[in-house]
């Protein structure tokens, strides 16, 4: 696999006048094999499995984005006319993806609407929701708040934004519903390949963060010579340019942007699952390094444990990886 920008400079040993031609670059190609094979590292040849959790944890990754934009509209729309709905679900965990949040505001989405809302509509609502514990207390909460006086957009105008909410709420339902399929889609393909036993017995790695890390990399295990070149590719290991005295050590940009993703929510997440990990992390935060440095710092070196789990076909040991604080 050659890298387009790597060709590009190639090209300029055989034509200093960066003129280009379909000839001119398969010679240069051709050259690249011939001369420069060891710098260059084959296509992965990972199995069907693989490259089927990869296409559906990509797509589970983009409709979380979707879910999140479009979510961001509503929102944005309902602060225009219906901003004390966005208060009365503020410490809901999911916040607007709930199954009760969206149920309510397709029954009322409009201020008055809402205030017209009966306890019984009010406890159906809740039950269509799926909804099964503190059932009362969660009426008699937004019995109350509904009912709180709030301003009000004439009423021509606030039945217009009504509608275009319920327009809004359709595309945010079909997000979530392809959020959820995708979700149970990845981690059901993940659970079923040879991997993951050993990618989950990591802190921090659960099936759909799991899958993610699979995804980018794959199971060709002969794809990453070594755990400096898999660290490289996810964007952990950082560059170092030296010249003369001077050294300058720079943060990697050039990466796998989904694995480096992945990576950042896994490293966050062993450090409450591995006191090995908050132990490094904690060392790195002493040593001056900022909050995201001193996380990358923590994900390179679970990076290379990982690798060296797959390679040898073993699951993680906290004591192995961290034997100063196991």
């Amino acid at each position: 696999m050659i890298n387009p920008l790597t060709a590009a400079r190639y090209r300029d040993r055989y034509a200093l006048s960066r003129k280009k031609s379909d000839h001119l670059d398969a010679k240069v190609l051709a050259h690249i094999l011939r001369t420069d094979p060891a710098e260059h590292r084959p296509l992965p040849a990972d199995s069907h499995l693989a490259q089927a959790i990869t296409v559906l944890a990509r797509a589970h990754q983009d409709a979380v984005w979707d879910r999140v934009q479009t979510g961001n509209r509503l929102r944005s729309h309902l602060r225009e006319y219906f901003p004390g709905f966005l208060t009365v679900f503020r410490h809901f965990r999911e916040g607007l993806a709930s199954p009760v949040t969206r149920t309510l505001l397709a029954a009322a989405p409009t201020p008055t609407q809402a205030a017209q809302l009966t306890r019984p509509q009010l406890r159906a609502i809740l039950k269509k929701a799926g909804r099964q514990r503190e059932i009362t207390g969660e009426v008699e909460r937004l019995h109350t708040l509904l009912r709180e006086p709030q301003m009000h957009q004439p009423a021509l105008l606030e039945q217009a934004m009504g509608t275009k909410t319920l327009a809004l709420l359709r595309q945010f339902n079909a997000a979530c519903a392809s959020a959820d399929d995708l979700e149970a889609a990845t981690t059901t393909a993940f659970a079923t390949h040879q991997d993951a036993e050993i990618i989950t017995s990591f802190p921090g790695l659960g099936a759909l963060t799991g899958a993610r890390i699979l995804a980018e990399l794959g199971d060709d295990h002969t794809r990453f010579t070594s755990p400096r070149a898999l660290k490289a590719y996810a964007g952990s290991a950082p560059i170092t340019r030296s010249s003369g005295r001077k050294t300058t050590v720079l943060a990697r940009h050039i990466k796998n942007q989904r694995l480096a993703s992945a990576g950042y929510i896994w490293a966050f997440a062993a450090l409450t699952a591995s006191p090995g990990a908050r132990a490094h992390y904690d060392r790195r935060r002493q040593a001056e390094d900022r909050h995201v440095a001193a996380q990358r710092n923590l994900f390179n070196r679970l990076l290379g444990c990982l690798h060296h789990c797959l390679t040898h076909r073993i699951p993680y040991d906290e004591q192995t990886a961290f034997p100063s604080t196991a």
